[in-house]
């Protein structure tokens, strides 16, 4: 294992740092760059974010630090040091020791990293044999604690079963903790949080900042949640085309963006609070360039609102703001030539010693970027919610077999879907979203209840309903890797659906297949593609047009958004939004991200432990009074505002069992408001609120209302005790 010669590189040599990094791939022939002359540094104990849309080399940053890119990757220049060492110098046997070790790696897809042959606990306990040399029964054991560590319910049987028979969230978890488990100096998450639902999100960031304050570890966190960036990172790079586009403390990127490409990022984003009613989400308009497409100027001047003709002509410097001067950028385009054949060969500058960098001749007049005019959706009543119910479920419950235990997964939950309306539904991983998902669709029958559809009861099973049920309710799913075919083009994947649910002759097929993916936003050069080639956003944008194929009644959208850049992310809420504004489409729509979900829904329901908790309009039950179990996923929300972040309230202990819930209140357990021998004895009643906002809690909502208004209410540890009605 070598080390580089370099009199920085001593013993305070940074955790990561990246100098003039170009990396390319090699496809049929072609030199296709995707990162060009990044250079960043991550000092040690320091957290930087990395974002930008899906394809724009954040991952390739990634694999290029651990030399894990793919046989037709290759590195055309510049160095990649971590802890002072050449990366690309180190051996095999060096790099196993070292990866894992010293440096440890979050994937976006738990499924890609765990092995599907082998059990949690084996999985596991191998970091621990082959890192510090343990035997099985101590490494078991570590591996036990691990994954209590990352919230994981039922730790004993979670080791014991295979990686298939959990859920999203839990895979994410197992990931996290074996990227944890030898305390690395460098940790790179590659959206590390995409499956979690807001409280284990905001424990697995307390568990990560822990490990920073104990061992000074490093951090970069790839993601497309600009709020975990507030959240975690003192820097934040923002990438774009292989090229880095603003680089600075992310308190003054965030509040302050100069580059156009951050600022339509940040406008993309539903803030909290936000409704469909109020206005539609900005988005960024076109595509990113395609790998290899011949860029002459800015990269982002394509998709730039402001752009000039000078930003065509050649690429701007990486001006140092503000010390080059507000003007310095406009100065310099001024004194280009007019004729493009006048230029001479150009290089962007490397980053100086300036605290804050941005790639663009025009950045003091970025905070006066114009709006789109927001368009707004049309109001519950509009949309014909008076007509009958769409969907009615009626005391549904669904069980499942763990060995000789029996897991309620869905316990008496009944609920209705009006026409044209979005009920969306939260809550942990585990809580039985999903499961009451797959009954309405039939991929799963219930035990017991109805489940009624445009007035008719529904078969328990797709495989028993009618050709015009199948094609009316659509699911998509959180991991499209698993709905895709991975031997099939993307363009035959949507035929296939076109031809089956819409019902299309063959004249037309090929139209319907184009309107589709225009209408998600997928290129016509990405139909030829198979899934395996396309990134995961785009991977989910035609898994949501294949659902759209048969214009359904009912889509079940079960975290369509969860794979999504925040760019896409918006253009797809708009799009959920338009059509059904225009078709009175109706939608269950299941997310973790919170502010997603009262974005979208008009009213929202609240899943706890297989139970429906609470139920009310959506801006009733993300408002006091609102069962506490709310609050606290209310409070993990990750937000762009830096003076306002919340104390945040955290949950007690794992969630139980579904095989042993508690007695009474399910959420005793972990309760911040727990009033004692009543909560764990008795059921709790179903409070009203009014205008059918209900949550089952002891405490009456005027009490509640008090305690969650109260100006002076800190953390939870301090809440004032509550008392029973």
């Amino acid at each position: 294992m070598s080390t580089v010669e370099d009199p920085q590189l001593s013993g305070d040599a940074a955790a990561l740092d990246v100098r003039d990094l170009e990396v390319s791939f090699h496809r049929r022939g072609r030199r296709l760059p995707v990162l060009k002359g990044i250079t960043l540094k991550i000092e040690r104990g320091q957290a930087y974010g990395l974002v930008g849309e899906s394809g724009c080399g954040k991952t390739t940053l990634a694999m290029a630090a651990m030399r894990y890119l793919a046989s037709n990757g290759t590195l055309d220049n510049g160095r990649v040091l971590v802890d002072g060492q050449d990366v690309s110098e180190l051996s095999e046997e060096a790099l196993r020791k070292w990866r894992g070790g010293k440096v440890s790696m979050v994937y976006q897809d738990p499924t890609q990293a765990l092995s599907p042959a082998m059990r949690i606990g084996d999985q596991l306990a191998e970091v621990y044999h082959y890192h510090e040399g343990m035997d099985k029964k101590a490494s078991l054991e570590k591996a036990r604690e691990a994954l209590r560590r990352v919230a994981i319910p039922d730790p004993d049987a979670t080791l014991r079963r295979y990686p298939f028979e959990l859920s999203g969230g839990q895979q994410q978890r197992v990931v996290i903790a074996m990227a944890l488990a030898v305390n690395p100096q460098l940790l790179i998450l590659d959206e590390p949080t995409t499956g979690l639902d807001a409280t284990v999100e905001a424990e697995i960031l307390d568990l990560i900042e822990e490990l920073r304050g104990r061992i000074n570890a490093a951090i970069l966190l790839i993601t497309h949640n600009l709020g975990l960036v507030v959240r975690l990172c003192e820097r934040v790079g923002v990438l774009y085309a292989g090229r880095l586009v603003e680089e600075g403390p992310a308190k003054q990127v965030f509040t302050d963006p100069r580059h156009p490409y951050t600022m339509g990022l940040l406008r993309c984003v539903p803030r909290f609070g936000m409704n469909k009613t109020d206005a539609a989400l900005q988005t960024i308009p076109g595509t990113l360039p395609a790998l290899g497409e011949p860029l002459e100027g800015c990269v982002y001047s394509a998709r730039c609102p402001m752009a000039r003709p000078v930003c065509m002509r050649r690429e701007p410097d990486f001006f140092a703001w503000p010390g080059d001067g507000p003007d310095k950028g406009r100065q310099e385009a001024e004194k280009l030539p007019p004729d493009p054949a006048a230029f001479s060969p150009h290089h962007a500058e490397p980053v100086g010693e300036a605290e804050r960098h941005v790639r663009c001749y025009f950045c003091a007049e970025t905070p006066h970027m114009p709006h789109m005019t927001p368009v707004l959706a049309t109001s519950l009543e509009e949309r014909g919610a008076h007509e009958a119910d769409v969907l009615g479920i009626d005391h549904v419950v669904r069980t499942f077999k763990d060995g000789r235990k029996q897991l309620t997964a869905v316990a008496d939950v009944s609920l209705n879907l009006r026409k044209g309306e979005t009920f969306g539904l939260v809550g942990e991983s585990g809580s039985g979203k999903t499961t009451l998902a797959k009954c309405v669709t039939g991929l799963i029958p219930p035990d017991s209840g109805t489940i009624t559809f445009e007035g008719g009861v529904l078969k328990s099973t797709a495989g028993k309903r009618s050709r015009e049920a199948l094609r009316a309710i659509q699911m998509v799913f959180q991991n499209p890797d698993s709905t895709l075919n991975p031997a099939w083009s993307t363009r035959a994947i949507l035929t296939r659906a076109v031809k089956k649910l819409g019902g299309a002759k063959a004249g037309s097929v090929r139209a319907k297949v184009d309107k589709l993916s225009a209408d998600v936003r997928v290129e016509p050069r990405f139909l030829f593609q198979k899934p395996t080639e396309l990134s995961g956003g785009q991977k989910q944008r035609i898994a949501i047009a294949r659902a759209f194929a048969g214009d359904p009644t009912l889509v079940v959208c079960d975290e369509p958004a969860s794979a999504l850049d925040v760019s896409v992310q918006a253009s797809i809420l708009n799009l959920l939004v338009e059509l059904q504004t225009n078709e009175q489409t109706s939608y269950v729509f299941i997310s973790h991200d919170l502010a997603v979900v009262r974005y979208i829904s008009d009213r929202i329901g609240v899943m706890y432990l297989a139970e429906l908790i609470e139920v009310g309009a959506a801006a009733d039950v993300f408002s006091p009074p609102h069962h506490p179990y709310t609050e606290a996923l209310f409070s993990s929300i990750p937000r762009l505002d830096f003076e306002e972040q919340k104390d945040r309230i955290p949950l007690r202990g794992t969630m139980p069992s579904l095989s042993n819930p508690p007695s009474g209140c399910r959420f005793h357990t972990r309760c911040h408001r727990f009033l004692g021998d009543i909560c764990v004895n008795e059921v709790p009643p179903d409070q009203d609120v009014g205008d059918g906002h209900t949550y089952r809690c002891h405490i009456p909502p005027d009490e509640l209302r008090r305690l969650q208004t109260a100006k002076d209410q800190g953390p939870a540890a301090e809440a004032e005790p509550a008392t029973a009605g």
